[in-house]
């Protein structure tokens, strides 16, 4: 096996496994986040986002500066389209009525949550789904593109990025200053047993982020994953209609491994490739990572029973979330987590999204879940 394919399966899977068992311990999803704080004003998960994404824009530059960033931006951003703001939106809707996104419903399968593996159901059918209608939507996209806007913000505006970082720390970090002031990091009185802290958390995750893109030349993102599965899955149902869909046969795009690694290629198509090298190690360490927390604190104790509106309304979830992460593209991981602290325009866009796309996720889950 080459070196670099064997780096980047091992940084993978060591990130992964490292974030399914911090996330679970803390119970730290990114859909809570601003779910949390449009149904229940509970900023409390919003707060560690904010630390998260600050930390990570400061551990990027840094990094940057020093040329331990085997690319910058990151490969597979695209100059913005007005597409991602409606790929956001949905991406939200989706995320709140599946009960997590789409790194939470993985560490929350591993820690034995039925709902989670309904979720992912609808996030393997969402994305066969986006198949089928890629190539309208694609040209959509196409012309919704402002390709001379460049990749990120630093590139629109000629400003160099250690600029933009500074507001970034005097923005983020002085509500993160004045959140400590006020004493809203010290964790809830009563918790439980072998529970991380949020900041902590925030912490953990924003060096794991760091570690995959130096590791991997690339963010952590999932969705391309889910995309396939679901391609898997129809050759095994439907070969002949899968060799018709042009979503999972385009043209590949090219990744040069960092580190003198080959040139492969990548899509979402039925074929392991680098896309697969990169993520299917993330993946299933997030969930073993989640399921050795769960096994260590005696929590795994799956139930399998749910209200059939339950499994409805998180499958729908599920397809809604993966629709938009593919019409994004993106998840908001790879945006929030990678894209944002770089300031990249198609992550702006997403972010601007996700927040009313949360807000009627939320006002749509009261009244589905009312009796």
């Amino acid at each position: 096996m080459d070196a670099s394919v064997l780096i980047v399966l091992t940084t993978s899977l060591v990130v992964g496994l490292a974030a399914g068992f911090v996330m679970h311990r803390a119970d730290f999803c990114l859909a809570g986040a601003f779910r949390d704080q449009f149904l229940f004003r509970d900023g409390r998960r919003l707060r560690a986002l904010v630390l998260l994404a600050t930390v990570s824009a400061v551990l990027f530059e840094l990094a940057r500066v020093a040329g331990a960033l085997p690319y910058y931006p990151f490969p597979w951003f695209a100059p913005p389209s007005l597409t991602n703001l409606a790929g956001g939106f949905l991406f939200g809707v989706g995320m709140v009525l599946a009960g997590g996104c789409v790194v939470g419903v993985l560490y929350k399968l591993g820690g034995g949550s039925s709902a989670a593996g309904v979720a992912l159901l609808g996030l393997l059918a969402g994305s066969a789904l986006y198949a089928e209608i890629h190539p309208a939507w694609s040209r959509l996209a196409g012309a919704a593109a402002w390709p001379e806007a460049g990749v990120t913000l630093p590139q629109l505006t000629g400003v160099a990025p250690g600029w933009w970082v500074a507001a970034i720390v005097l923005l983020g970090g002085g509500s993160c200053w004045r959140w400590q002031r006020q004493g809203l990091w010290r964790p809830p009185e009563v918790r439980a047993e072998g529970s991380l802290p949020l900041w902590q958390t925030a912490l953990a995750l924003s060096g794991l982020g760091l570690l995959s893109a130096v590791g991997t030349g690339m963010p952590m993102g999932v969705t391309t994953s889910y995309a396939k599965a679901a391609a898997f899955v129809e050759g095994l149902i439907a070969p002949g209609h899968l060799a018709r869909v042009a979503y999972f046969n385009a043209q590949p795009i090219p990744y040069v491994l960092p580190y003198g690694g080959p040139q492969l290629s990548g899509g979402g198509g039925a074929t392991l490739d680098v896309v697969a090298l990169i993520q299917f190690p993330l993946i299933g360490g997030i969930v073993l990572g989640a399921l050795a927390s769960a096994l260590l604190l005696g929590e795994f104790r799956p139930r399998w029973l749910m209200p059939w509106r339950q499994v409805l309304m998180v499958f729908c979830g599920g397809v809604i979330m993966a629709l938009g992460a593919r019409m994004t593209p993106g998840c908001n991981v790879w945006h929030l987590l990678g894209g944002l602290p770089l300031l990249t325009m198609q992550s702006l866009l997403f972010l601007l999204g996700l927040l009313p796309g949360t807000w009627v996720g939320g006002r749509l889950f009261l009244r589905l879940s009312a009796p």
